[in-house]
């Protein structure tokens, strides 16, 4: 697996400024949540500079890394190219740096879309994508503090404004979101009924 300097350099070459100031942003947040969440900050650290790697690649060539990677996929996610860089990125990263930690090539395959059953690193980077400092967008403060109270409801809230804006434009809605979406609402759903009892 290279280094994290190795990494760094591949970068440099293959990322645009402001997406490689994103991919430091959301390694430095991914360092930060891991600490507050008990995950391993330097595996986290190492996710989140990986997540956008192929993010500049012409949409030709991050479908052929896809493909590499022998994953049944649904329709709709064929039909959504700007998620396509996290799964290219992690048939990428195993092929190209030697990445044979699971962990890592889930967080960086499902960073866009989520999935059920995230493991504590997948929702790290899920949602270090998203609150890391050079964000700005309408609700990204909410975020951010959810993000520092509860994984789960940061990754909620920003599941349903996905899947909300997915709907107001007519985009089809893969698996891995809705399934993702749902087994969180499964969830908190659960823990509120057990707090009544």
């Amino acid at each position: 697996m290279e280094t994290v300097e190795q990494v760094k350099a591949r970068l440099e070459q293959m990322l645009k400024p402001g997406r490689l100031a994103h991919s430091y942003g959301v390694a430095k947040e991914a360092r930060r949540l891991a600490s507050r969440y008990g995950a391993d900050p330097e595996r986290a650290y190492y996710a989140g500079l990986c997540h956008d790697i192929c993010k500049n690649m012409p949409m030709e060539e991050q479908l052929q890394w896809i493909k590499r990677s022998a994953i049944i996929l649904d329709d709709a996610f064929w039909r959504q190219p700007p998620i396509w860089h996290g799964f290219a990125a992690a048939q990428y990263i195993k092929e190209q740096m030697g990445v044979e930690t699971e962990d890592i090539l889930q967080s960086v395959r499902y960073h866009t879309t989520g999935r059920a059953n995230m493991s504590l690193l997948e929702k790290i980077i899920f949602t270090a994508d998203l609150t890391e400092q050079g964000r700005d967008y309408p609700d990204v403060e909410t975020v951010r503090t959810l993000a520092d109270q509860s994984l789960d409801q940061a990754m909620l809230y920003i599941l349903r404004y996905t899947l909300e804006k997915l709907l107001v434009d007519g985009g089809p809605i893969c698996r891995d979101s809705w399934e993702a979406y749902n087994q969180l609402i499964l969830v908190q759903t659960s823990k509120k009924s057990l707090k009544k009892e």
